[in-house]
């Protein structure tokens, strides 16, 4: 599929949003040395980038993060004529952590989280459906996640950069284990969340706090593995238009075996096993339409026992990660992922 756009994404730029995928805090000169430019050469397409709204760092899930949290996938119906106003809606919510907008039988593919099942269930049941265009909500609850878009990679540098971008440094083993999330904690990502980049001085300004306090409790955070930072693209931009999801089934005893396999195939997002009539959820990023029917017998080839029942285009990205998306995959807004606030509370 190619996209006629001037504002596609140069090689430079994807290379630079690939080394931000491997390292996304990495020093300007940790930069500038893989990628062999200088750093303030870095610097500045970072900004162009980011100006346009055509890549950011925000935080993502770690994998500790999953055994804490209830986390589904839902599948959204509207009435006819308001999938465009629920979308704008439901894209201030802060437990919606994305949204899409399918070509299948359900007009809304959303990933939800919340603190617990409790808290799923009052915003699947009871918030949701409350909405007045909201004719149908549909949850399957995730029961383990295999990988989520955080790892997903581009491949644009070339072997040589790679080996110059140097490993992150090793974090500092913690004299206790701090891993309740406080309020202050939820700010801390709320802040991340707007902008993965900041610097310590400047989080700890807007918290309120000390710099090397901010710094420790990122540290402790990461090193816990309750939550990361990620690169994000316009992936429409970039080369990477199309999104699918497939719904699969696979006998029982085989799911992780399966799902640890499918996370190695370059073209996944997501992967994760879930509650309902399918027990494996598959998200891929593809260049084409014509993509899908190839990818999906790649599928059958290497899995025989797999059985895909459905399979879905998003039609358009509108949030991801809690940033708000235009129709060409570019960052808006940034709406900071909430999972533990009080569902009840959302302003319809």
């Amino acid at each position: 599929m190619v996209q006629e756009n001037d504002d596609l994404l140069t090689e430079d730029e994807l290379a630079l949003i690939h080394a931000l995928q491997l390292r996304p805090r990495a020093s300007w000169a940790e930069l500038g040395h893989a990628l062999g430019v200088d750093p303030v050469t870095v610097a500045r397409r970072w900004q162009r980038l980011s100006e346009r709204g055509a890549a950011w760092v925000g935080v993502s899930p770690g994998p500790r993060l999953f055994d804490r949290v209830c986390l589904a996938y839902l599948r959204i119906d509207c009435a006819p004529g308001e999938v465009g106003t629920v979308v704008a809606e439901l894209a201030r919510h802060p437990h919606l952590v994305t949204l899409e907008r399918a070509a299948g039988p359900h007009h809304i593919l959303a990933t939800a989280g919340a603190a617990d099942l409790a808290a799923m269930s009052r915003y699947a049941l009871e918030v949701l459906p409350g909405h007045p265009h909201v004719t149908a909500v549909r949850a399957e609850l995730i029961t383990h996640m295999f990988t989520e878009g955080g790892d997903w990679r581009i491949d644009a540098l070339a072997p040589d950069q790679r080996t110059r971008l140097p490993a992150p440094p090793a974090p500092r083993a913690a004299k206790r284990d701090r891993g309740r999330f406080t309020d202050q904690d939820r700010a801390l990502l709320g802040a991340l969340a707007r902008d993965g980049r900041a610097a310590y001085s400047a989080l700890a300004g807007e918290l309120g706090t000390r710099a090397a306090v901010v710094k420790r409790r990122i540290e402790e955070l990461t090193r816990l593995g309750l939550f990361r930072f990620r690169c994000d693209f316009a992936r429409p931009l970039g080369g990477w238009p199309v999104a699918v999801t497939f719904w699969a089934s696979a006998p029982t005893d085989q799911v992780r075996r399966i799902g640890h396999a499918l996370v190695e195939l370059p073209q996944t997002r997501n992967c994760a096993a879930i509650t309902g009539a399918h027990n494996l959820l598959l998200q891929a990023s593809l260049h084409s339409v014509a993509d899908v029917l190839a990818f999906e017998n790649q599928l059958a080839a290497a899995h025989p026992e797999l059985t895909v029942g459905e399979r879905v285009v998003t039609l358009r990205h509108d949030k991801l990660l809690g940033r708000i998306l235009d129709p060409q995959g570019r960052s808006m807004a940034a709406v900071a992922p909430d999972i533990w606030s009080d569902p009840g509370a959302v302003d319809q």
